[in-house]
């Protein structure tokens, strides 16, 4: 579990097909260093467990699976990631719960500056469309934030500087793929109307 909060930006080392898995190594300072084997650290907001570590660096086995449904098609060396590492008890929660199981990318379809805040908008399958909530969590690469607009298969966030500093989107541009995990309770909510409908 996870809160949406980003911890630090990481770096690709390298992504690519090893023998029994696809091969993730992660640069990072900061998450990896009170890390262990076994750990669980969200990537891009998709929730993965280490397999190994090194000098500095962070080893994943990456599932086909997890490759299709998120935007690590897209990683090469030097690619910006988001880390979080799980959450713990006692520790601060400042964002929403998150789960690390990414549901679908997303493509940014505007992004810019206005005033001192970014704007930016997403467009998302019609299917997803129904966990799309004016006011409501969303979580984007990893990161808690708030939907601000809703406009039929798109929805738009606003970004405060610290945002744009601290996470992978002031790399981003138009056309990008984004991680998407809608909010938990909404799907458990959906889940539950269905089963009791006749």
């Amino acid at each position: 579990m996870f809160t949406g909060i980003i911890q630090e930006t990481g770096r690709v080392v390298s992504f690519g097909a090893g023998s029994e898995s696809w091969d993730l190594v992660i640069e990072s300072e900061q998450t990896r260093q009170d890390a262990t084997v076994g750990d669980s650290i969200a990537i891009n907001g998709c929730c993965l467990t280490i397999s190994r570590l090194s000098a500095g660096q962070f080893h994943f086995n990456v599932l086909e699976e997890t490759r299709r449904r998120t935007n690590f098609n897209g990683f090469v060396a030097g690619s910006l990631v988001n880390l979080e590492s799980s959450l713990r008890f006692g520790g601060k929660i400042g964002g929403h719960f998150v789960t690390g199981h990414i549901d679908t990318t997303g493509e940014i379809i505007a992004f810019e500056p206005r005033g001192k805040d970014h704007y930016l908008r997403v467009k998302v399958a019609e299917a997803w469309g129904r966990y799309i909530v004016h006011k409501g969590s969303i979580a984007i690469d990893g990161i808690s934030l708030t939907i601000a607009e809703v406009k039929a298969e798109e929805f738009a966030v606003w970004l405060i500087p610290h945002t744009m500093l601290a996470t992978n989107l002031r790399s981003r541009r138009v056309g990008d793929a984004v991680n998407l995990e809608f909010d938990l309770l909404g799907k458990h909510v959906e889940k539950l109307l269905l089963a009791r409908t006749p």
